[in-house]
């Protein structure tokens, strides 16, 4: 049954929103005036997602937590012997968000219609990306569909998990740093002036460092405007610069020489790739495609280009492992646990191992220096605050000789 979003007016005239699932629109309008509304206009959901692709696009976006829960739920309906029809139906009743049930009722249609499931989420590009639906795709032709939605729901929640983990350990020092600038800035545009008038009618020298704060305060009161205005526009200047391929990928590949930020690069999006690739092959996608399929979710682009290279290497007959090898950019113990996999017949397994211990070792490298930038960062910013006051205190220190 094809389902159908409405604008009506309640008895009051005021617009409602919603979808409704029946055989026709004929019978959508009765369903409405029969609730004692008063439709305007009703459309088919995936007769509409056609007609419009940017309509479409903007539909499709949904969060990752959303995502993982969509997964997880149709996964569990699938695997308990439910129709896909009515896994589908049961999870668009269960959802409160009004754009991911529009979402999976366009894919109810669509499957509906005699399309596979991996058909209807080519409907939604930006909220189920080709990974996610080559996956799907394999599971249907192999017809171990409930396995392959059980991994993918993994995959989804450890995603999510990891985002918010990196979002929640960021949080704290972003800001801890925008307050420490903050409460300088503030000291040195309205606090230090105002103290150092005290000492304009003394009529001799001050000392050095009071001198050098004066001459910083006055910068700042006349030209920090500007700076704020230039910093704001090289950081817009460098966000549009990374948009062009070339420049990205000289951005991206100076990160990868970086001491640390490159080792937590490298860490993450190999993690990345090892358990797509693991998540691809064990559903049975040709290990070709699912090196290309698992090169589109590395973030960084040297990194995806090395991966690229590796899947024409293996086209040739080079091993996973050598051909990754050589691009310098993959751990070693990456490398070796995918050459043991390869050895014994256990691909997927072993990149499944090879994920999580990417996963540990950057968890564990990201608290480190999380752990170290919090005290150094208090540590620099109360250095800046006692050099401040004492500029402030000299000349007080010191006052006596100065009137005499």
């Amino acid at each position: 049954m094809p389902a159908y979003e409405y604008i009506a007016l309640d008895a009051k005239g005021k617009e409602e929103k919603g979808m409704l699932e029946a055989d026709n629109v004929r019978q959508v309008r009765q369903l409405l005036r029969d609730s004692h509304l008063t439709p305007l206009e009703v459309n088919q959901v995936d007769k509409s997602e056609n007609k419009n692709q940017t309509k479409k696009q903007r539909a499709g976006r949904v969060k990752a937590g959303d995502l993982a829960l969509l997964t997880r739920q149709l996964a569990t309906l699938v695997q308990s012997g439910s129709p896909l029809e009515e896994a589908l139906a049961t999870t668009a009743k269960q959802t409160e968000k009004r754009n991911v049930k529009h979402i999976i009722s366009a894919v109810r249609s669509r499957v509906v219609e005699g399309h596979t499931l991996a058909d209807g989420f080519k409907m939604f590009p930006s909220v189920f990306p080709d990974m996610y639906r080559a996956t799907v795709a394999a599971g249907e032709k192999s017809g171990h569909l409930d396995a392959v939605l059980e991994r993918m729901a993994d995959y989804t929640e450890t995603r999510q998990e990891t985002q918010q983990r990196i979002s929640n350990a960021m949080f704290y020092p972003v800001i801890l740093t925008i307050l420490s600038i903050g409460i300088v800035v503030g000291l040195l545009v309205f606090i230090v002036p105002k103290i150092i008038n005290v000492f304009d009618n003394v009529g001799q020298e001050l000392p050095a460092m009071t001198q050098v704060l004066i001459s910083i305060s006055d910068f700042f009161r006349e030209y920090g405007i500007y700076v704020g205005i230039a910093l704001v526009l090289a950081i817009i200047t460098f966000k549009q610069m990374v948009k062009i391929p070339v420049w990205k990928f000289k951005y991206h590949r100076l990160l990868l020489r970086l001491p640390l930020v490159g080792r937590m690069v490298r860490g993450l999006n190999t993690a990345r790739f090892a358990r797509t690739l693991s998540i691809l092959a064990s559903s049975g996608v040709p290990i070709l495609d699912a090196m290309s399929i698992s090169a589109q979710v590395v973030q960084n682009m040297p990194m995806r280009k090395a991966v690229e290279e590796a899947a024409v290497k293996v086209r040739e007959g080079m091993t996973i492992n050598r051909a990754l090898e050589q691009s310098g950019y993959f751990p070693p113990m990456t490398v070796h646990l995918i050459a043991s996999g390869e050895s014994s017949g256990r691909l997927d397994d072993m990149l499944e191992r090879a994920a999580i211990q990417q996963e540990r070792e950057t968890d564990g490298m990201m608290t480190k220096m999380l752990g170290i930038f919090e005290p150094v960062l208090i540590l620099v910013m109360g250095s800046v605050v006692l050099l401040i006051v004492l500029s402030i205190l000299l000349p007080i220190l010191n006052l006596n000789q100065l009137v005499s």
